[in-house]
């Protein structure tokens, strides 16, 4: 997994964007977890369903406003791989997941999480954390 400015997957390879980044704001910017999963060869062909969580510092999900009013910051999928006659028996398949998100409005000076997890179950490897700056403090002497 790899935070990043933005990514998209094509040809099953993941093009990323000013990725590797652990620190953004203070502002809300766009931005998007790249994710490259590695499917075991006795996993193939059987459904997999994925969800990512954003929490905040104290493990609680990060609330985001919508038109249904407050939602947890959540992203739910699924995919499936079959066995390509050029990958050698028992070598895990990959699988390359983008997910892009519009400008999240997120309390500065704070610290956030992305957790994933795949058919319920998780990794500790399987999470990127990250910050947003402080609040740039306006200049008094200028007008507003």
């Amino acid at each position: 997994m790899l935070l990043c400015d933005s990514a998209q997957v094509a040809d099953g390879k993941l093009y990323i964007l000013g990725g590797g980044w652990s620190l953004v704001g203070p502002d809300p910017m766009p931005s998007a977890v790249a994710m490259k999963i590695d499917v075991d060869w006795t996993e193939t062909t059987t459904p997999h369903h994925w969800e990512l969580f954003l929490v905040d510092e104290d493990g609680q999900p990060v609330m985001i406003e919508t038109p249904d009013g407050p939602q947890p910051m959540e992203v739910r999928g699924d995919f499936e791989v079959t066995r390509p006659g050029s990958v050698p028996e028992g070598a895990p398949i990959d699988v390359a997941l983008a997910v892009n998100f519009g400008p999240l409005p997120l309390p500065p000076g704070s610290r956030f999480t992305w957790q994933l997890t795949i058919d319920g179950h998780s990794s500790p490897d399987w999470v990127l954390s990250f910050s947003t700056r402080d609040a740039i403090p306006m200049d008094p002497t200028e007008e507003e």
